[in-house]
This record gives structure tokens, sequence and C-alpha cells, in this order.
């Protein structure tokens, strides 16, 4: 049951997670009440089903576990809604949709669907539709398969709503929507001799307005910019993303901490937020040379390296968002605690969502990592972190100042209290 990915959809009314069962569980937002027209809808559960199974591949004698990678949703096209999700090898097309009217009074068949005798039917009527309860009915649309080697870490929808791409350790695919047996390969880092090998891919994302550019971060904490007008194949990158290292901060763990895990395009489409070990960065898509912002999440675990190298904590692969204006920026870390960065205020604060804190209409209260000397009452002690409880997956409300936290098996959704700022 532990949750994988978190994703609402473009108008924040549904949210979509993926877990490690293979499941994908959608939650609705609940219309304003009458009688309380001021207070929000709470989300509850629209509809469950099965995504994905594991697999074995025969060839390579490799099981493909069924855990939910990614969950990315289309833009909506008609009544019905449509998402994507991926395991590491294969992505498939979903198509969610209502009924809530069912016909009747056919000629032909009885009310069970049983074909009738024709020598009964006597006169012809016309068949009615009658309401009945609601049902959600979720049908796989696409299955694309086959097109990757490696495992895939990313997948994005492009602004044309006519294609997307997917991403593993080392190629880039793009896809038709309505096309399952080819893709383009469009990124190709793999080299001759696999022994060369220095960086794999880590995420990618398609520009949320131009649909030829997209945007791919790797394990050497570099940032590519593409653009697919240049070339069929974009191994040669438009612009690169990388802050030079500070040769006094270097030590064994540098090129571990400094792997990009998460990167993501801004609302408005001009900066990109990215997540490595220990900070949450902002780049300007016109500056290459350092990113404008740097906000550290937990520096307090500078010194505890060693050990979480030794517990493999070092390689967690946390995402990162923004809030609907751009303004506010929001990445998880260990003990269940979120962090939260105010752009314009430069204010921060750590929140921590755990079922002691989060009794419904409960009031988050500010946590405090205490370092060393003078602590407070409720401040927390770094030795006293679990690292068990981590936040790797976020979303916010593409519009409101709502987010939904995953936290190993339990999903929390909290918003403002008044509908102002998030602090």
């Amino acid at each position: 049951d532990i949750i994988s990915t978190v994703e609402f959809n473009h108008t924040g009314e549904l949210l979509a997670t993926g877990d490690k069962g293979g499941r994908v569980v959608i939650f609705q937002r609940e219309p304003e009440s009458k009688n309380a027209p001021h207070s929000q809808g709470e989300y509850d559960v629209y509809s469950t089903f099965q995504s994905h199974e594991p697999e074995f591949d025969y060839l390579k004698s490799l099981e493909i576990e069924e855990k939910i990678n990614k969950i990315k949703w289309l833009p909506q096209q008609n009544a019905a809604h449509s998402l994507l999700s991926t395991n590491d090898k294969t992505i498939k097309l979903w198509k969610i949709t209502e009924r809530d009217k069912r016909p009747e009074g056919y000629n032909l068949k009885d009310e069970e669907g049983k074909l009738k005798d024709l020598s009964t039917v006597t006169s012809l009527q016309v068949p009615v539709l009658k309401p009945m309860d609601l049902m959600v009915e979720v049908s796989p649309r696409r299955i694309f398969a086959n097109g990757h080697t490696y495992h895939i870490n990313s997948i994005s929808v492009n602004s044309d709503c006519e294609t997307y791409m997917s991403a593993d350790d080392l190629r880039i695919n793009l896809w038709h929507l309505a096309i399952t047996d080819r893709s383009f390969n469009i990124v190709d880092i793999k080299p001759a001799n696999m022994e060369d090998l220095t960086e794999v891919i880590t995420a990618s994302e398609f520009h949320p307005h131009h649909c030829n550019l997209f945007v791919y971060s790797s394990s050497k904490g570099s940032l590519r910019l593409c653009d697919m007008r240049a070339a069929a194949l974009c191994d040669k990158h438009s612009k690169l993303f990388e802050e030079p290292e500070d040769p006094s901060n270097r030590s064994f763990f540098s090129e571990i901490i400094s792997s990009v895990s998460d990167v993501k395009f801004s609302h408005s489409g001009r900066y990109m937020l990215t997540r490595d070990y220990l900070t949450v960065k902002v780049w300007d898509l016109n500056m290459e040379a350092r990113p404008i912002e740097t906000y550290q999440v937990h520096d307090y675990l500078r010194s505890k390296l060693c050990s979480l190298y030794e517990n493999d904590c070092i390689f967690d692969k946390f995402e990162c968002a923004w809030n609907g204006s751009d303004s506010v920026i929001m990445t998880g870390a260990y003990n269940n605690f979120f962090r939260m960065f105010d752009r314009n205020t430069k204010r921060d604060v750590t929140l921590e969502a755990s079922r002691e804190s989060s009794k419904p209409r409960a009031v988050l209260k500010p946590r405090r990592v205490c370092v060393g000397g003078k602590r407070r009452r409720d401040d927390i002690s770094v030795d006293s972190l679990d690292f068990t409880k981590k936040i790797l997956h976020t979303a916010w409300h593409p519009a409101e100042n709502i987010i939904a936290i995953a936290a190993t098996n339990n999903l929390y959704i909290f918003q403002d209290k008044v509908n102002s700022d998030m602090h």
C-alpha cells in the first residue's frame, strides 16, 4: 500500500495516487455544501482500479514489479477523464467515465439482456434512458509497451495534447497518444561501451507552453534544455544548466548528493525547480550559469551523510512542487516533515504530516529541528529523526492552496484556513 506517486488533474477536482501494488486510487473533490457555502469540498474516493500486474521478462530472467512510478493526467477533451500510468516498463492510457442512466425497453432483448423469441415481438417501442446509481467505469484505451530497455522514471504530456514522452536511465522516447506500436527516440546517452557510463537521466518534463521544448536532469546535477526543432535526436542540448562546484565543499558524497531527483517547470514556463538531496533550486531559463535561488531543505543532515549512505537513505528521490502562482515551493523531508519556501518573503516553514498532528480541522504547527546548543520545548533533535518516515511524493492543487502529501502508506490533504497565503 505504499504510495509511489501523487498527481492532481488540471482543474484540481481529481487527485490520483499510485502505489507499490500497482493500484491507482482517484479521489474527487466534493462540491461545496449549500449549508456552509464557504467550506471547501473534501476529497473522497471516486474510483480504484488495478493498473499494472507483476510480470516476468523471460529473456532477461527479470521480474517487473507492478509499482506505479508516475501518473499524468491528460487535459480533458470531453466528459471523460484520461490519465497515463507507468511502471518500470509499460505505460497505459486509462479512460474514466461516469454512467448515471441506463437504457430500458429494448425491442429484441429482455431485461437481463438475453435475446427474445422474435415470434413474441408484436409491437415496437422506443427504448428510454432511466436514471440509475452513479457508476464510474475505468477502461484501458492504449498500452504502450516495449519502448524501454531500462526502468522508466518519468512521463510528461506535451502541451500539443497529442504526444507525450517517457524517460528511462539512458533514453527518452516520444510517443503519439494514438499510436502504441512505435515511438521515436529523442535522447540517447548510452555510451558504446557501458564501462564509460558516467551519468544517467533522472527526470524529464515538457515545457508547459512550448511543445518543442523539454528538459531532462542528470545524476551529475546538470539540466539540459532541448529543442526538438533543432534536430530529430536531441543529444546535443540547446542549454546546459549547471552550478560550478565549490572545491572547499568537495567530499566523497558530493556527486551522490548533487544528483537531481526531480525537475518541474513553473506554471509560467519561465523557471525550473530542481531537487537534489539537500537543496531545492530555482533556475531561470535565461540564465545557465547558476540557479537564481537555492533553499536548504535539511542542511542539518550534512554531518550525517556517512550513516545515511550506510542505510541507503542518501539515494532517496524526493520530489518538489510549485504552488499555482509559482510564489511558493514545497518538497518533502524525513520524519514525515515537509518544507515550504516563500519566494517573495524568503520565509520558510517545516510542517509535519502525521496522524497525531493531522486530526481533521487541526491547524498544523511549525516544527523545528535542533542541531545543538539551546533547545526550545517543541524542538526535535537531529539524532531522534526517523529516517524510515519520509515524504518523497507531494502535489499542489493547480489553483488553490490545497496540498497532497504521501507519507508512506497514508495520504494527507491539507488546505489553508482562510484561503489566503499558505503561511
